[in-house]
């Protein structure tokens, strides 16, 4: 073992001594951690409601804070309930994350037949736990097809060694964002058929233009490296539109943004997703990873720059 990753041996441990824990117990932790994070730390509480206002200019302050607090508290129940992949089961997860069963139906269709899937997907809660799927689908269990999600490293070893563990423990691959496309292209050559999830709503790294649009009252720069791989693998395109059905329990619909990609215009693809996204946020805008400095670079639109 790296000698650098040997202190955090006691952090590993206690960790998974919490995952052996009952989420109802877990719950009650994730409530002393959100009263922490809101009223004593206040962690990125400004960023939070400056987006929340800036997004939301018709909504009072009241409901503002009210958002918030929410916010604060999914976060909470986010920490808690990605320690407890550590020890979840099969059987108790394919319980708390569901999937339409058609959905699941035209996937395993798609890959059946080798078709490439590309799923947009963002930071709404519960996100980490969306990699379940894999209970879900026929396919999960065929070794001509593999289920993927792109993920960008965290500096911390450790930490990075950890999410990948949490990430792949229904059977997903991760992707290093830098390397997805030639990873995936290896697997079409294999005769592999994939499913790859990309969380695609936060801003554009270097190198990255991004697609300009109207997005949450802002002009946004969206990644457009999602749409180019697309493209590139002819994939099926969908969005993954998850959504919290009570405490512990989430569900997830799938919504079709393209099953031709190149019948549509550049830009299209990326467009169709930020409108959707801003769909599910405006039905649960205490969803959202709102403490992400979304809007940090600003960028106009050409209508903007018109005005």
């Amino acid at each position: 073992m790296d000698a650098s990753r040997l202190k955090y041996l006691p952090v590993d441990g206690l960790l998974h001594l919490a995952a052996l824990l009952p989420l109802w117990l877990l719950y009650g932790l994730a409530d002393v951690v959100f009263v922490i994070m809101y009223y004593l730390w206040g962690y990125r509480k400004k960023t939070v409601l400056c987006n929340l206002r800036e997004s939301f200019p018709d909504r009072t302050d009241r409901e503002l804070n009210a958002i918030a607090r929410r916010f604060y508290r999914n976060l909470a129940d986010q920490i808690v309930e990605t320690v407890k992949l550590l020890h979840i089961s099969d059987r108790q997860m394919k319980r708390r994350m569901t999937y339409n069963p058609a959905d699941i139906a035209l996937v395993d269709s798609w890959l059946s037949r080798g078709r490439p899937v590309v799923a947009y997907f963002s930071h709404c809660f519960n996100w980490e736990w969306a990699p379940s799927i894999t209970l879900w689908s026929s396919m999960a269990r065929s070794h001509s097809t593999a289920f993927c999600q792109i993920y960008r490293p965290l500096r911390n070893g450790w930490a990075d060694a950890l999410m990948l563990r949490l990430r792949s423990r229904f059977g997903a691959v991760s992707i290093p964002k830098k390397v997805a496309f030639l990873d995936l292209l290896r697997y079409r050559k294999k005769g592999i058929a994939t499913i790859t999830g990309f969380m695609s709503d936060q801003h554009p790294s270097a190198g990255d233009p991004g697609y300009i649009t109207r997005f949450l009252n802002h002009p946004t720069a969206m990644i457009t490296g999602t749409e180019t791989v697309a493209r590139r693998l002819d994939a099926a395109v969908v969005y993954w539109d998850m959504h919290k059905t009570r405490r512990g329990h989430y569900h997830i619909d799938m919504r079709l943004i393209a099953d031709s990609p190149a019948s549509l215009p550049e830009g299209e693809i990326t467009s169709r997703y930020a409108a959707m996204l801003q769909t599910t946020i405006e039905r649960e805008p205490a969803g959202w990873l709102w403490s992400h400095k979304r809007w940090k670079n600003p960028v106009t639109t050409p209508q903007d720059e018109n005005r």
